[in-house]
């Protein structure tokens, strides 16, 4: 059974009696498995499986955790334990009470937002400073949901107070939002757990123990959606010493207040490591105890033999620093997928994978841009999207904003079209559009929105006569539109095609193949590779054109082969928008950010550009305490080898660097580090650009 191989610490954890439980599992120490061993324990002690709930951060996790419980208990009662990430757990319970509820990417959302922004006029206002962009204000309302249960205007006031006299039109844009969302159906991820805990408050879930898994990532809201539950019996298990993502709203304070919440507490410490070695212990723990000791706790050896001293890498140049570690990874015995590359900025990423694949080397990045956030996956699952759901506004506009002329506020206008001449039907006003027996589209004549009224004031379709249009394009309602260009028909065209194949067509992968192939989708293939192609200069670069394209037929192949499996589209989307991720792309050397190896290990791991300014990172840091929890998190990824390298000049940018101050720490640098003088923080104003969150 799970309890039997567990030790005494865990044990004890596992079998701690119902109330109020705290485990701090540092890396390597099993939590996994006393996670496992704790429901194990309350099934074998009579608890009913379905008031048992289990939290994580990854669908993953739970999957992982629940194979391991069905080795031991029978599947039709492991299946009743409701268990997965906050947001998937609490979107099943709102689709059982909204079944037409759609969860929409961050992406997606973005655009909604930037739609309503769009209507503001803000130079009317003779503001004494520039308003904030969109996608900033966009991205402070999401971060102000998840970490704080203030109002979003005492929130954001105490961060920009000088942006006071805008505050007011700030809060319209963000009341507008939640408006359209409900008017849509639709839901944010944030939306998901707020709406629950709403519910929560009039309809209370009876589990018996709710378990979190990485409590010390949890946020304000997660944090308040636990308190909504009220569990009879709250186990959670975290390490105070991996707490890395404050810079997404992580509330660290969750985890180092537990036992002032919660008088009655249990704290349990699981030390002994199951992973390092001892030389990779001692340096970890040297540097994680400059920070304060909440729990305090040292790490114990729980392996034995043969043992290999972390190793320092000193190089001239930065170049040289990645390519003498493509070498070293080309000679080792240690298989590819067994060693990472672990670094803290992307940057450091690039040098890496370009060195990796001129010996050779075959290397998959995760913790940059995501597989699923690449423009062009985005618009294939959008095109689907759509067709699993006609009246997803938002899937139409992220399409047709590709097309030139054409923004999120033409492409709202555009959508609310297809639906007047469809007579409330989408599909039916792109392919069957009605012109004789409707109303005007807009007889009250409303000139924000600008949607066409009267007879006179509609564009002539005449306009277009030279494009040689199929009678059916040529003859649509849209293209009297007043602000339709050509470029807009032309992709409109396409775009109708496309939907004139599929329809009907419930296979993705049928669905795929003809987008893929599609005039559509060709067109936004040479408008990202051309993007791409660019160099600074403005000048375009063939061959990066080329690489650009080939890339993107590459991802494009990837998701088609992803959807093989599936025989229903909307099953395939909803894995896709729920999961995707959480899966990684290509194979070989893992190239790693420290927040994406977390919670992975490797017998062999490089960590690099350790100098002062990349790692730690005093321009992104939120605190020296913080930037050295990543440093534990990423030394402690190491099983067997680890190698912490730097250069001491980069001769692109002609700038000097001096070694980290956790090798300081750490014992590898001898001489004294001094710490640099703070510099006074600019607010630093995000513009809107084309890429996706």
């Amino acid at each position: 059974m799970p309890l039997s191989s567990l030790n005494e610490d865990q044990l004890s954890a596992a079998t701690a009696p119902l109330g109020h439980n705290l485990i701090i599992a540092s890396a390597g120490t099993g939590k996994t498995s006393t996670i496992v061993g704790r429901i194990a324990h309350l099934l074998q002690s009579g608890v009913e499986p379905s008031s048992i709930l289990l939290l994580t951060f990854t669908n993953k996790a739970a999957g992982e955790m629940i194979a391991r419980l069905e080795r031991y208990f029978p599947k039709r009662v492991v299946s009743k334990i409701e268990a997965g990430t906050f947001h998937a757990v609490s979107y099943r319970w709102l689709k059982e009470l909204h079944p037409n509820l759609a969860l929409k990417q961050p992406s997606e959302l973005k655009t909604l937002f930037r739609s309503i922004y769009e209507k503001r006029n803000f130079e009317r206002m003779n503001l004494p400073l520039a308003p904030f962009s969109a996608t900033y204000l966009y991205e402070m309302y999401s971060l102000y949901q998840n970490a704080s249960l203030e109002t979003f205007d005492v929130w954001f006031l105490e961060k920009y107070p000088d942006h006071e006299v805008i505050m007011d039109a700030y809060l319209d844009i963000a009341e507008e939002f939640e408006r359209e969302k409900i008017e849509y159906g639709f839901a944010s991820f944030n939306d998901l757990l707020l709406r629950i805990k709403s519910h929560l408050e009039d309809h209370s879930i009876p589990f018996q123990e709710v378990l979190v898994d990485e409590y010390q990532d949890t946020n304000t809201l997660q944090g308040a959606l636990i308190d909504a539950l009220k569990p009879r019996s709250l186990f959670c298990v975290g390490d105070y010493d991996q707490s890395i993502y404050a810079f997404n709203g992580a509330n660290i304070e969750n985890i180092a207040t537990y036992s002032k919440r919660y008088p009655d507490a249990q704290i349990f410490t699981l030390k002994i490591n199951y992973r390092s070695t001892a030389p990779i212990l001692s340096l970890a723990n040297r540097v994680i105890e400059i920070n304060e000791r909440i729990y305090p706790k040292k790490l114990e050896v729980g392996r034995h033999g043969k043992t290999h001293p972390p190793k320092l890498l000193m190089y001239n140049d930065l170049f040289e620093q990645y390519k003498s570690i493509a070498d070293s990874i080309k000679h080792t015995h240690v298989p590819n997928d067994q060693i990472a590359v672990i670094f803290r900025n992307n940057s450091s990423a690039d040098g890496i994978e370009a060195c990796l694949r001129e010996v050779g080397i075959p290397c998959k990045r995760k913790g940059g841009t995501s597989f699923f956030d690449a423009k062009e996956i985005k618009f294939l699952l959008d095109m689907l999207s759509l067709m699993v759901n006609p009246k997803d506004m938002m899937a139409f506009i992220h399409v047709f904003e590709y097309a030139s002329g054409v923004g999120s506020a033409l492409s709202k206008e555009f959508f609310q079209c297809f639906l007047h001449f469809g007579n409330g039907s989408f599909m039916q006003g792109v392919l069957y559009p009605q012109v004789h027996d409707l109303p005007k589209l807009n007889p009250n004549k409303n000139v924000q929105l600008g949607l066409f009224d009267d007879d006179h004031e509609i564009g002539s379709a005449a306009r277009f006569k030279h494009l040689n249009l199929h009678q059916d394009i040529y003859a649509h309602p849209l293209l009297k539109h007043p602000k339709i260009i050509q470029d807009g028909v032309k992709f409109f065209k396409d775009f109708h095609v496309v939907m004139t194949a599929v329809k009907g067509e419930q296979n993705p992968a049928h669905i795929l193949r003809t987008i893929i192939s599609s005039d559509l989708y060709k067109g936004i293939i040479d408008m990202l590779s051309t993007q791409r192609g660019r160099l600074k200069s403005g000048e375009l670069d063939e061959e990066k054109k080329k690489q650009a394209k080939e890339r993107i037929e590459r991802k494009a192949r990837l998701l088609l082969d992803l959807s093989k499996p599936y025989k229903e589209l909307r099953r395939f989307v909803n894995a896709m928008v729920l999961g995707g991720g959480e899966l990684s792309e290509g194979e070989g050397v893992n190239l790693l950010t420290v927040h994406a190896s977390k919670g992975l290990e490797f017998p062999e791991v490089f960590v690099v550009d350790l100098v002062d300014g990349r790692f730690p990172n005093r321009k992104m840091m939120s605190s020296i305490e913080e930037e050295r929890r990543l440093f534990y998190v990423a030394v402690t990824r190491a099983m067997d080898k680890l190698y912490l390298s730097l250069a001491k000049y980069d001769r692109v940018k002609k700038i000097d660097y001096k070694p980290s101050q956790f090798l300081h720490e750490a014992g590898l640098i001898k001489t004294e580090f001094i710490e640099p003088e703070p510099k006074e923080k600019k607010k630093k104003k995000k513009t809107e650009t084309n890429e996706g969150i």
